[in-house]
């Protein structure tokens, strides 16, 4: 089985937000138009998290097409219970990304003197694993309401205050903070709905 990657110049497939085809979300990657349907959707992205994380376009691609071969070998591995097919497919990029280290590690010559320093995680990892809760924190940010999403947002990332952002918008600090409690209330189902924080 092999994605057909679109590498020449452009943007590595095309970037979209949100969930895939509902069959595809449905059923998981069980057959090559389902696999090339996810790809289309989610391979942009999956590249530019895989070559933020290792610095190397090669690799990079690599990367996401072992991306793709677990996720098609492993199909019947994907739960849309459990969460969407997009977290799905960076939880396995993410273990595409350490094992890509990994290798490098070993080509490059790193002395391994130990089965536990082959086993460990490498460095570089807590950062891919940072990069991929930003990502999780987004989409769960984009199933607020907008008001709920702004008081997090606002308060929470940028600093702010209730008073002065309800200020700002006419709105008194008490509704604001009423936003706020509602706001990450709502985002920590979210994210425990999807196994993203423990419960």
């Amino acid at each position: 089985m092999q994605v057909t990657m679109a590498v020449s110049g452009s943007p590595l497939g095309r970037l979209r937000r949100g969930s895939g085809p509902p069959e595809v979300e449905r059923s998981g990657l069980r057959t090559e138009p389902e696999v090339q349907a996810a790809y289309e959707l989610y391979g942009g992205e999956l590249f530019g998290f895989a070559y933020k994380a290792l610095d190397d376009r090669q690799l990079a691609e690599d990367v996401v097409q072992d991306t793709f071969v677990r996720a098609w070998r492993s199909g019947r591995g994907f739960d849309p219970e459990q969460g969407a097919m997009r977290t799905w497919l960076f939880a396995i990029a993410r273990n595409a990304v350490v094992d890509a280290v990994r290798r490098r590690r070993v080509r490059e010559g790193s002395d391994f003197t130990s089965w536990e320093a082959v086993t460990e995680s490498p460095s570089g990892v807590d950062s891919v694993d940072r990069l991929l809760e930003r990502i999780q924190l987004g989409a769960a940010l984009e199933r607020l309401s907008p008001q709920h999403r702004e008081a997090v947002v606002e308060v929470y990332f940028g600093g702010r205050t209730c008073a002065e952002l309800g200020e700002e918008l006419g709105i008194s600090a008490s509704t604001m903070r009423s936003r706020l409690y509602y706001g990450v209330r709502a985002l920590r189902l979210i994210l425990e709905e999807n196994g993203w924080l423990a419960s």
